[in-house]
């Protein structure tokens, strides 16, 4: 990382030699551990990888869970975080995180494919499943008129939808669409609805006030754009639907903006 002025992260880097990302790797194509070789494989290892290379250091990759991956970063057990952590004012204030996003999620609606549900619209009045705390609430209640039910985690509230205690689970559409297209036991049902609830974008965390780290990791995000390196990755693993904003980031990049 070869910059004239180090922060506190740069300096720990350099002395170890190495750079320590956080990844989430819940299953799925955007993170899991593939059993035969043990390695952590998917969208967000692949990104660390990468990540990695153009800062010119090796990486370890330490597996994250949602509930103290903030914790993980803050204390120090990793450099940074690439962790299906979308950027919102909660966590801006007390992360830094590189401006430039690589990802943008929002939320999507699996729903029974004789439901009838087409729109967001839809939605109202009818009992629709989150998990609690969901960001997602808000709008479904707000703007949708939905009846929101919360459920401890994704995985009950998914179970409730299957059980008919709802029309509609929302969650993250990276969760959504790899569940509808890759499991078997999911084959009744699909996520109808073509636009997602709330969009937000997916960045790298640092550190609050790392400022010589942001730049770096932001010049590599850069780069991935200006190269198409993302939507490349997106295709190799097979990730649908393709999310467009990857390409207006390519674009824009293109034009040097």
């Amino acid at each position: 990382m070869g910059l004239a002025h180090a922060d506190a992260t740069q300096d720990k880097i350099r002395e170890r030699g190495k750079v320590t990302i956080g990844v989430l790797a819940n299953g799925g194509v955007f993170g899991s551990l593939d059993p035969s070789t043990q390695q952590l494989v998917g969208w967000n290892p692949e990104l660390a990888r990468k990540l990695g290379e153009g800062l010119g250091v090796p990486v370890e990759l330490v597996q994250v869970q949602t509930p103290t991956r903030v914790q993980f970063l803050i204390s120090g057990k990793v450099d940074l975080l690439i962790a299906s952590m979308e950027l919102n004012p909660d966590r801006a204030e007390i992360l830094g995180y590189a401006p430039t996003p690589f990802y943008r999620v929002g939320g999507a609606a699996a729903t029974r494919k004789n439901s009838g549900i087409k729109t967001w619209e839809d939605l109202r009045g009818k009992p629709v499943c989150v998990s609690q705390g969901s960001s997602y609430a808000k709008p479904l209640a707000g703007e949708y008129g939905a009846e929101v039910k919360g459920y401890k985690t994704s995985s009950d509230s998914l179970l409730a939808l299957k059980g008919g205690l709802c029309v509609a689970a929302v969650h993250d559409s990276t969760l959504i669409h790899p569940l509808l297209k890759s499991n078997a036991e999911w084959a009744d049902f699909h996520a109808p609805i073509t636009t997602e609830i709330l969009p937000a974008n997916s960045v790298v965390w640092t550190r609050k006030g790392e400022t010589d780290t942001i730049a770096a990791v932001d010049k590599v995000i850069r780069e991935w754009h200006r190269s198409g390196w993302l939507i490349e990755t997106e295709k190799r693993l097979g990730i649908t639907p393709p999310q467009s904003y990857l390409q207006e980031l390519h674009e824009q990049a293109g034009k040097g903006s």
